[in-house]
C-alpha cells in the first residue's frame, strides 16, 4: 500500500479488469539433421524462407557421408524438407545442424615464417561444403607524401626504384623496412614520391571465396596487425556479430610471429592465375599439397547430450526454445540410428513443459507389413508416424546429366509439419491438419490403397495418398498412441495449446496473496480466453456451460493445498474431434410411408 503522509490530492492507476491470456503460436517448427554448412551447436538459427536456409545452411547439393553407400540416402535430407516445408506453408523454423565427430574443417597451410607454419585460410565450421576456390589479388593505390600522411596506420608501401621493390610497414610520415630502416621524407612537396623512387603504391589485399555456390568477397584488407581492417580482424575466428559468423565462409589463421612482409610473400608465391589481367593469385580450400579437406564425415548418430554434432545434444538445445510447438528429423530414419533417434524426438516432445508434437517419418521403401511392425515400436501420445515416402522433382537435375536423378524420395515430415502451419493459419490448431494437399508431390513411394489402410490406420500410422480427382494428400490425423482418450492429433495439437498459453499467460498469479480475490481473477482469466476459443468454434456445444468449465475455489483446494502455498484450478474443455468417418444410411421407403 503506498503511504501518504502529506495532505494532497493522490491520483494513482489501478485495474478493474482480470489479467488477460494471449494464445501461443503453434506453428514454429525446429528441424533436427546434417545440413552442407552452418554453425554445430549453440543456438539455433531461425529461417523464414529457403532463402535464407541455404545463406546459412548451405544449397540443396548431397551430402558426402562416409559411412553411406546408397546414393538414395546420401540426399541432403534437411535442405529439401525446409524446402518442402515452405512450399507447403510453412512459415517460421529454427535448424539445428548435426555432424558427426569425423568430420572435417577445410584450410590452407603453408610452412615457412618465423614460427614455423602460416595457417592462411580455413573453413569456419565443419563439411565438404567449405571446399573451394579463394582468389587473392594486391589492391594498389599510388603512394604520394600527401596520400602517405592519410594513410591508415599499419599500411604497407610499395617502392620500385628500377626493378627493385622495397616494402615498408607504418604510416604518417613514419615508414620502415623489414630491417627497420626509416623511409626519409626530407625536402619533399605533398606530390613527390619518397626515396627517389620511380613510382609507388600502398598495398591492401581483396579475397574472393567460391564454395558452394556461394561467393564472398572482402576489399581493402590490411597486412599489419595495427591496420583498421587487418585481414585477421575483418575475417576473424570469432567475429563480434553472430551474423558477421554465420555468413562468412572463412577465417584468417595468421601465425602470431607472422609480420606483413611474410604475408605478403606467401600470398604472391601462390600458383597465378592464367590470363588474369589482375594478377590474381589462388589457392584451393581442402585440396592441393598442404591443405585439409573438409568432410561431412559419417551419418550423424543418437549420441548423449555431451557429445558435440549429435542429436541428442541438438535435441537438449532446442529445449530452452519455449517458441517451438513442432520438433522432426527429417532423413534421420534413413541412417542406422534412425529407430533411436525417432525414440528422442519423442522423448523430447514428451519432457515436462515441452508443449510440443514430434513427427516421425517412416524408414524408406517400407511395405504396409513393415510399417506394422515399426509402428509396434513406439507408443506416444505426443508423436505422429506418416507414411510413405514422397516423390519430388529433383531440383538438381540439369539436362544432359543422366547421373543425376529427375525424381528423388523425401521423407514426409518436411510437406506434413509444413501442412501443420498452413492448417492453423488458415484454419486453426483444433482443425486436423489432414485431408489437406501435399504440395510438390508427384507421387507417392507406395501407392497405398483403401484396404492397406484399413490395416494401417487403426494402428496409428497415417497414410499419404493419391485420391483421383483430389491429388495428393494427408488422408490420416492420428497419434502413435493405443491410448483411446488421446486418438487424434489435433486433440493432442490443441491441448498443446491450451496448456502453453495458461501456463504463460498466468504467471502473474505466482506468489499473489492465495485468497478469494485471486481465485476469482484466476477463474476469470481462464474463462475469458476460454470464451472465445469457444467464439472461434474450437469448443463443442451450444452454450458456454457445455463448452467448459473453470473451478478454484474451496471445493478444489483442502486447507492443506493452502497451508502449502498451493493454488489449485480445475478445468474442463469439450474439445472438438475430427469426423473421421463420414456415414450416410441410405434405404428404400414406400410412396406413402410417413
Amino acid at each position: 500500500m503506498p503511504e501518504y503522509l502529506a495532505p494532497g490530492v493522490y491520483v494513482e492507476e489501478t485495474s478493474f479488469r482480470a489479467k488477460s491470456i494471449e494464445g501461443v503460436g503453434t506453428s514454429t517448427t525446429a528441424f533436427v539433421g546434417p545440413t552442407r554448412r552452418g554453425p554445430v551447436g549453440g543456438v539455433p538459427e531461425m529461417v523464414t524462407s529457403l532463402t535464407d536456409f541455404e545463406h546459412i545452411y548451405g544449397s540443396l547439393e548431397n551430402l558426402g557421408l562416409a559411412d553411406v553407400t546408397d546414393a538414395r540416402r546420401r540426399l541432403n535430407f534437411v535442405a529439401h524438407a525446409v524446402r518442402a516445408y515452405f512450399d507447403n506453408g510453412g512459415s517460421r523454423l529454427y535448424v539445428m545442424r548435426t555432424v558427426n565427430g569425423a568430420a572435417t574443417a577445410a584450410g590452407r597451410l603453408r610452412t615457412g615464417g618465423a614460427d614455423g607454419e602460416l595457417a592462411f585460410l580455413r573453413a569456419r565450421f565443419p563439411g565438404a561444403a567449405y571446399n573451394g576456390r579463394v582468389r587473392l589479388r594486391e589492391s594498389r593505390r599510388p603512394a604520394t607524401v600527401r596520400t602517405l600522411g592519410t594513410a591508415p596506420a599499419g599500411s604497407v608501401l610499395s617502392l620500385m626504384n628500377g626493378n627493385t621493390e622495397t616494402l615498408y610497414t607504418g604510416s604518417g610520415t613514419t615508414w620502415a623496412d623489414s630491417g627497420g630502416t626509416a623511409l626519409s621524407f626530407a625536402n619533399l612537396d605533398p606530390e613527390d614520391l619518397p626515396a627517389n623512387a620511380d613510382s609507388g603504391n600502398i598495398v591492401t589485399l581483396a579475397v574472393d571465396v567460391d564454395a558452394d555456390g556461394t561467393v564472398q568477397t572482402w576489399e581493402d584488407l590490411g597486412l599489419v596487425r595495427t591496420h583498421p581492417r587487418w585481414i585477421a580482424t575483418v575475417l576473424a575466428q570469432n567475429p563480434q556479430s553472430r551474423a558477421e559468423a554465420l555468413a562468412n565462409l572463412v577465417w584468417a589463421d595468421i601465425g602470431a610471429d607472422i609480420d606483413a612482409f611474410e604475408l605478403l610473400a606467401a600470398v604472391r608465391a601462390l600458383p597465378a592465375v592464367p590470363n588474369d589481367a589482375d594478377g590474381r593469385r589462388e589457392l584451393l580450400l581442402g585440396s592441393g599439397e598442404g591443405s585439409v579437406a573438409g568432410t561431412d564425415g559419417s551419418a550423424p548418430t543418437l549420441g548423449a547430450e555431451t557429445t558435440a554434432g549429435s542429436y541428442a545434444e541438438a535435441l537438449a538445445v532446442l529445449t530452452g526454445i519455449e517458441d517451438v510447438s513442432i520438433v522432426a528429423a527429417p532423413g534421420s530414419s534413413a541412417y542406422a540410428d534412425g529407430a533411436a533417434i525417432a525414440g528422442a524426438l519423442i522423448g523430447h516432445a514428451e519432457r515436462r513443459r515441452a508443449y510440443r508434437i514430434a513427427v516421425l517419418d517412416c524408414a524408406p521403401a517400407q511395405t504396409p507389413g513393415d510399417m506394422r511392425t515399426f509402428r509396434g515400436r513406439f507408443d506416444s501420445k505426443y508423436a505422429a508416424l506418416y507414411y510413405p515416402w514422397v516423390m519430388v522433382s529433383n531440383p538438381l537435375a540439369r539436362p544432359g546429366r543422366e547421373d543425376i536423378p529427375r525424381e528423388i524420395a523425401l521423407p514426409p515430415s518436411g510437406f506434413v509439419t509444413g501442412i501443420y502451419a498452413r492448417n492453423d493459419i488458415q484454419r486453426g490448431v483444433y482443425k486436423a491438419p489432414a485431408n489437406e494437399v501435399v504440395t510438390g508431390a508427384l507421387r507417392f513411394e507406395i501407392d497405398v490403397n483403401f484396404a492397406q489402410q484399413e490395416l494401417l490406420n487403426p494402428l496409428g500410422v497415417n497414410c499419404l495418398r493419391y485420391l483421383s480427382g483430389r491429388g495428393y494428400r494427408v488422408w490420416g490425423a492420428r497419434l502413435a498412441s493405443s491410448d483411446p482418450e488421446w486418438k487424434y492429433v489435433s486433440d493432442r495439437r490443441y491441448f498443446n495449446y491450451l496448456e502453453a498459453s495458461i501456463d504463460r499467460g498466468t504467471q502473474w498469479a505466482v506468489f499473489e496473496p492465495n485468497g478469494e480475490r485471486l481465485w476469482a481473477n484466476v477463474r476469470q482469466t481462464i474463462a475469458d480466453f476460454l470464451y472465445n476459443e469457444w467464439r472461434n468454434g474450437a469448443l463443442l456445444g451450444t452454450t458456454v456451460d457445455q463448452a467448459f468449465f473453470v473451478r478454484c475455489d474451496r471445493s478444489t483446494m483442502t486447507q492443506n493445498d493452502l497451508d502449502n502455498g498451493r493454488l489449485v484450478c480445475l478445468i474442463g474443455v469439450a474439445i472438438i474431434k475430427p469426423a473421421e468417418f463420414v456415414i450416410f444410411r441410405i434405404g428404400q421407403k414406400t410412396a406413402d410411408a410417413a
